[in-house]
């Protein structure tokens, strides 16, 4: 087992800051000291680092990472199993095998059915979840620091002994195609899938996570089982464990459970995406129309991720930002709109997203597409700052989460390699100039790449004349 400082690799978002890596008893592990490289603006210097405590990241001799962020002040922890396999590592004839075993997983082990899961975790009042996205599957929970054991050997047994019983597999199809009506149903999350679909056309990043109705009615235990020996593996998994334990007897427990951990497969490798800029709308007879507005952003671990962050909160992120101020406060256009960004390994998608009446389309798109213009110039240095003290704030108040702290060392830790300390994440913000802002406006709103996906009463809405291209 190796122990190393997180901060000496490429990636973004942590819950917790570097430090001193202290030798672990259990294994012969170096002691290393390292202090802090990134200056932290005034107002959160002294009291800020000194309540953050010390990330370790560990690796088992299988290849496992195992990040640890010690939180004393607190009663409760935070435990997850990352791993990286998701929708994007799916072919047309698999699209969905990820989020259904996700699903499998709370369906019975060797020593547990669905039942005592639940039931288990119920006594001891946790907390039991997992999700499952393009690039990686997570199954966490959360419970008092008392009840760690029970935790990891619920989740443990979880991972590795889930049984794919036939009957519980018809009955979670079952399920899940209740789950693919309901995203039916659900405008706002079809013109999403809808927009991926249509910019990444045939590769499973533009795949919807829950598969298709077609493609779930072939999965059988054995698929499951094909699955796991395939994509889990140590080297593309991560655990992450936040909040109140102790350090030796987490890592006795961790080895214990997961020392076995196999390789029993190569680890997948997804192929890039190429962005197809293009149209495409869905008739559904409801009354609002729902616009989703695309364009090519930059792929995770980006060096310029937080000058993208600072863009998006003043252009259409908050209540204060230019969009939601001009289109639905000064205009009365629209109930929701909002901007967003999802990067991923080698690509990413700016998104804008608006509910509205079919008749204000023209004007709504109009609104859009003038701000875009205008903020390639008309930034002020008040705004810019109040934007990157909106980001370091939410981004500090997070870290007062033990779920949210987890959540951010898997994530980062399994998909970039490296967790960043709060004092580097303060610093990247900071670092976001009026120039490297200007810079990353233009490169993104570019009118020749522009997207557009629609859900609603289309009929009569000239959509080619807001898409020059098409």
């Amino acid at each position: 087992m190796t122990q190393e400082n997180p901060t000496n690799k490429g990636g973004e978002n942590s819950g917790a800051a570097e430090g001193t890596v202290k030798k672990h008893p259990l294994f012969d592990i170096p002691e290393r000291t390292r202090g802090t490289k990134a200056a932290r603006s005034a107002v959160f210097a002294a009291p800020f680092a000194a309540k953050i405590p010390i990330v370790n990241v560990v690796t088992l001799p299988n290849g496992l990472r195992v990040a640890l962020d010690s939180v004393p002040s607190v009663r409760s922890a935070a435990f997850g199993i990352w791993v990286r396999n998701g929708s994007r590592n799916e072919d047309s004839v698999t699209n969905g095998i990820s989020h259904f075993y996700e699903h499998m997983l709370f369906k019975g082990t060797e020593r547990r059915d669905a039942r005592d899961i639940a039931d288990e975790m119920d006594a001891v009042g946790g907390q039991l979840n997992a999700f499952t996205t393009k690039e990686f599957t997570c199954v966490f929970a959360r419970t008092l620091d008392t009840h760690l054991d029970i935790m990891m050997d619920v989740l443990a047994d979880m991972f590795f002994n889930s049984r794919f019983d036939d009957e519980e597999i018809e009955k979670e199809r079952n399920v899940i195609l209740e789950e693919i009506s309901m995203n039916e149903d659900t405008p706002e999350d079809l013109v999403h899938d809808l927009l991926a679909s249509r910019v990444w056309p045939g590769h499973p990043l533009g795949y919807s996570v829950l598969g298709t109705r077609e493609s779930i009615a072939g999965f059988t235990s054995e698929t499951f089982h094909t699955l796991f020996k395939k994509n889990f593996l140590p080297e593309t998994t991560v655990l992450s464990l936040s909040g109140s334990f102790d350090t030796d007897s987490v890592l006795k427990k961790i080895e214990t459970y997961f020392g076995e951990f196999s390789r029993n497969g190569c680890s997948p490798v997804p192929a890039p995406a190429d962005y197809t800029p293009g149209v495409v709308i869905k008739e559904k007879d409801i009354e609002q129309l729902h616009l989703a507005i695309g364009l090519p952003s930059i792929p995770a671990g980006s060096e310029d991720a937080h000058v993208l962050a600072v863009l998006n909160a003043l252009y259409g992120g908050g209540m204060s930002s230019r969009l939601f101020q001009k289109i639905r406060e000064e205009r009365g256009l629209v109930y929701s709109v909002y901007s967003c960004n999802a990067s991923f390994l080698t690509e990413g998608l700016f998104t804008v997203y608006a509910a509205l009446n079919p008749n204000r389309a023209g004007d709504v798109f109009r609104l859009v597409a003038d701000e875009a213009r205008a903020f390639k110039s008309g930034v002020t240095q008040e705004q810019l700052l109040r934007a990157k003290e909106q980001l370091k704030s939410n981004y500090l108040m997070s870290l007062e989460s033990m779920s949210n702290r987890m959540n951010s060392m898997g994530s980062a830790l399994l998909m970039l390699g490296r967790i960043y300390s709060p004092e580097e994440i303060i610093q990247k913000i900071d670092d976001v100039t009026m120039e490297r802002l200007y810079a990353m406006a233009d490169t993104l709103f570019d009118a020749d790449l522009l997207s557009l996906s629609a859900v609603g009463k289309v009929g009569g809405i000239d959509f080619r004349e807001m898409i020059p291209h098409e």
